[in-house]
């Protein structure tokens, strides 16, 4: 009996010890789709997950696309401002809304959607500063004191990020994406990236390492890179910018000499948030701990 159990459990040992190297496998399998297809998987996911008002879950798969090095579909935009107006995250909800506008055109399947959300997104947003939560005032000074927009802890659980700066970074960088700047702006192909797009990450020794990517000339896939460092110690963390309407340009300056920083999209509210963010951003890589 002894040698029936010992043989027993040899071969239970080698049975479930293959359903592990094949679960394993399979994990391996799954985790290992080219950008592009896991970019349309979840999508898919998220589509599901707002049809079904699981708001966590949809904000969830958002931001593991928007980690993902691959373009994203023009619904990306559309579903990011359903989480985001969701959340009460009204001005990058708006945002979102007025990109996915821009890029999916008329033709887009959740155009007149999209345009009716905007107008809840303000109607809102006046409800908001008519109950004293607001100032009243539209974001156009040319300095945006950091501190300010949403709270820091709405955006960890926006973003499911585990620090202050985690959260606030890509914050920066999905608000950077929505503003890239476009040589023709009236005609946006859905999915198709700026021709001038920002991404920014945290350095090993806290500071801010600004990647910018800019389209060749005549091409739609070769894309020329460049990178700097910004120390943010000792650095002013009110960041200026301003807007050209007849160059269809805003600017964002670097708060260490006032050259431009960023080269971005004629949105007079998105270029104010991304300086604001980046002023919040700097100010939390100050602050020790």
């Amino acid at each position: 009996m002894t040698g029936m159990n010992a043989n027993s459990n040899r071969v239970c040992h080698r049975f479930f010890g293959g359903l592990v190297f094949v679960s394993a496998l399979w994990a391996a399998q799954a985790n290992a789709l080219a950008p592009e297809h896991e970019t349309r998987r979840l999508m898919l996911a998220t589509e599901q997950a707002v049809q079904e008002e699981r708001w966590g879950d949809a904000g969830e798969f958002l931001n593991r696309i928007q980690k993902l090095d691959a373009s994203k579909p023009a619904a990306y935009a559309y579903y990011r401002g359903k989480v985001m107006l969701q959340s009460g995250h009204h001005a990058e909800a708006k945002s979102a809304f007025e990109s996915y506008v821009e890029s999916a055109g008329e033709e887009g399947e959740y155009y007149k959607d999209a345009l009716r959300l905007i107008t809840e997104v303000e109607r809102q947003q006046k409800g908001k500063t008519a109950n004293g939560n607001g100032n009243g005032n539209d974001r156009v000074a040319m300095i945006e004191p950091a501190g300010q927009g949403e709270p820091v802890d709405k955006l960890k659980q926006l973003y499911l990020a585990d620090s202050d700066v985690e959260a606030l970074k890509i914050h920066l960088n999905t608000l950077l994406e929505m503003a890239g700047w476009r040589e023709e702006q009236r005609i946006v192909r859905a999915g198709a990236k700026p021709d001038i797009l920002y991404r920014v990450s945290v350095g090993s020794g806290g500071e801010l390492v600004i990647q910018e990517s800019r389209r060749q000339e005549d091409s739609d896939v070769e894309r020329r890179l460049s990178s700097q460092s910004l120390s943010v110690y000792g650095v002013d963390p009110s960041v200026n910018w301003d807007c050209n309407g007849v160059n269809q340009t805003c600017w964002v300056y670097d708060p260490r000499n006032g050259t431009r920083l960023f080269k971005l999209s004629d949105n007079r509210d998105r270029a104010a948030e991304v300086a604001q963010t980046l002023g919040r951003l700097i100010k939390t890589l100050q602050t020790p701990g």
